[in-house]
C-alpha cells in the first residue's frame, strides 16, 4: 500500500519543525528550493558550517560534523537546483578535517545543555570512520549535480580516506558504523567504481544477509535493517537478500502512524528532539519509499 501523503502532510503541519515542513512540500507536493534553502540558512553560522541544533540531539549552537551532513542532505534534497553554500560548507568540513583525511565525530561542546552525551563528550583530535564515511556519502550525493562540490578538496579527501580505512578493516566495525560505510561505498562506486567494489568485498562478511544488527549501547529494539544499508538500488544492494530488502520496504510503509509520521525507535535526548526526529524521519520515510518505487 502506498503511503498516505495527505495524513503525512498533516502529521508535518502540527509536528514537524519548518525546514522538514519546507523539505516536505518540495519533495511531494512540487514545492520549490528557495524555501528549503532559506529555512536551512537559521542554523548556519559565519563559518561556514551548521549547528543550532540541526541536528536533533546536538543542541550546540557550534559548527559539528553532525550538522553538515544535514545540511548535506538538504543540499541533495533540492537537486538540480545549487547553491553556493555548498561549496562553503565543503571549504569548512576541509578546514575542520585532520590530518589522515577524516573528521572526528564531534568537535568541542561548549554548551552541551539538552545535547546527547555521545557528542558532548566525544574526541575532537581523533577522526571517526562513522562520521566521515556518512558525511562524505552525503556529499556525494550532492556532488552529482553540484560540479562545485564535486571539486571540493574536502570531499576528494574524504573518499581517500574512507576508501584506505574500510580497505584497512580487520574486525567488524560497529553496526551504525558499518552501515554508514555500506551507504559511502554504495555512493562512491560513482566516483572510483573499482575501489569501491573493492572495499564491498572487503565488508562483505561483516554484513549479514538479512540486514539486521543490533546497535551497541542502544535501545532493545534499535537495530541497523537493510535499509539502513542500501536505502536505494545501487551496488550495496549485492550484500543483502533482496527478500529482506523487499520485506523491510513492506514493513517501512506500514510504520506510518495513524497520526500520519513515523517513529523512530531510539531515544532522544530532549523534548525538541523528540519531535523534532519524528518530522525528519518522516520526510526520510516518504523519500526512500518513492525511491524504491513506493511512494
Amino acid at each position: 500500500m502506498p503511503p498516505d501523503l495527505a495524513a503525512a502532510a498533516a502529521f508535518a503541519a502540527g509536528h514537524a519543525r519548518l525546514l522538514d515542513r519546507h523539505r516536505f512540500t518540495l519533495l511531494f507536493s512540487d514545492g520549490r528550493p528557495e524555501p528549503v534553502l532559506a529555512a536551512l540558512e537559521a542554523y548556519r553560522n559565519a563559518d561556514g558550517g551548521y549547528g543550532w541544533g540541526l541536528e536533533p540531539d546536538l543542541r550546540s549552537t557550534t559548527s559539528q560534523p553532525a550538522g553538515a551532513l544535514h545540511a548535506l542532505e538538504v543540499f541533495g534534497d533540492v537537486a538540480p537546483a545549487c547553491s553556493p553554500r555548498a561549496r562553503e560548507l565543503c571549504d569548512w568540513l576541509d578546514a575542520v578535517t585532520l590530518p589522515d583525511g577524516g573528521v572526528p565525530f564531534a568537535l568541542p561542546v561548549p554548551d552541551p545543555a539538552a545535547c546527547a552525551p555521545f557528542w558532548a563528550s566525544a574526541d575532537p583530535t581523533t577522526s571517526s570512520l562513522q562520521l566521515t564515511a556518512v558525511v562524505a556519502a552525503a556529499g556525494l550525493r550532492v556532488a552529482a549535480h553540484d560540479p562545485a562540490v564535486a571539486a571540493s578538496p574536502w570531499l576528494g579527501r574524504a573518499v581517500a580516506a574512507t576508501l584506505d580505512r574500510v580497505r584497512a578493516l580487520d574486525t567488524a566495525p560497529p553496526a551504525m558504523e558499518l552501515a554508514f560505510v555500506v551507504q559511502f561505498l554504495d555512493a562512491a562506486h560513482a566516483v572510483d567504481p573499482a575501489g569501491a567494489a573493492a572495499a564491498l568485498d572487503r565488508v562483505r562478511g561483516y554484513v549479514p544477509a538479512e540486514g539486521r544488527l543490533h546497535v551497541d549501547g542502544g535501545a532493545a529494539e534499535e537495530f541497523m535493517r537493510p535499509l539502513d544499508f542500501a536505502p536505494r538500488p545501487g551496488p550495496a544492494r549485492e550484500l543483502l537478500d533482496p527478500a529482506a530488502v523487499a520485506e523491510d520496504l513492506r514493513a517501512l510503509a506500514a510504520e506510518q502512524q495513524p497520526d500520519g509520521g513515523w517513529l523512530v525507535d531510539f531515544a532522544s535526548y530532549s523534548p525538541a528532539a523528540t519531535l523534532e526526529w519524528r518530522g525528519y524521519r518522516t520526510v526520510a520515510a516518504l523519500a526512500l519509499l518513492r525511491d524504491n518505487g513506493l511512494g
